[in-house]
């Protein structure tokens, strides 16, 4: 974690610098400030900081990773990485769900919205315990 809070914390330093020389430049150019890009300059070293402090608190949490070691060999990162999902269609009944609530709001039918929105719910869950047994597996048993 150690090298992705470093990248995005250079990124945000970057942008912050642009964020200030775009506002001063737009302003001597016009005589205003243009508050479009200025802003998304802003929210974008907003949401790199906020990136960049999540990887450094973390990595202050956790044990040095292979990747974070210069002594670390290739065969130390060998192992499990992870499950991940042979395939699903839950994300198809989320994009559904998301594109019906969008299109409530694109006519501004209120109940098309809550329908929108209440599938967008029910298809998160429907997502997010995919894989639930509903069983609890403890060390006493």
């Amino acid at each position: 974690m150690k090298t992705e809070w470093r990248i995005f914390l250079i990124i945000a330093g970057f942008l912050f610098g642009a964020t200030i020389l775009y506002g001063a430049w737009t302003n001597g150019e016009s005589g205003g400030v243009e508050w479009v890009g200025t802003v998304a300059l802003l929210l974008s070293f907003l949401l790199c900081s906020m990136c960049g402090g999540f990887f450094w608190f973390v990595s202050r949490r956790i044990d040095l990773r292979p990747e974070d070691r210069p002594d670390a060999e290739i065969a130390d990162g060998a192992g499990e990485v992870g499950f991940f999902s042979p395939g699903s269609y839950w994300p198809f009944g989320l994009a559904l769900a998301a594109a019906i609530a969008a299109l409530g709001l694109v006519f501004w039918q209120f109940w098309l919205i809550g329908a929108g929105l209440v599938a967008v719910v029910f298809a998160a869950c429907g997502l997010l315990f995919e894989y639930y047994s509903g069983t609890r597996r403890t060390a006493e048993h």
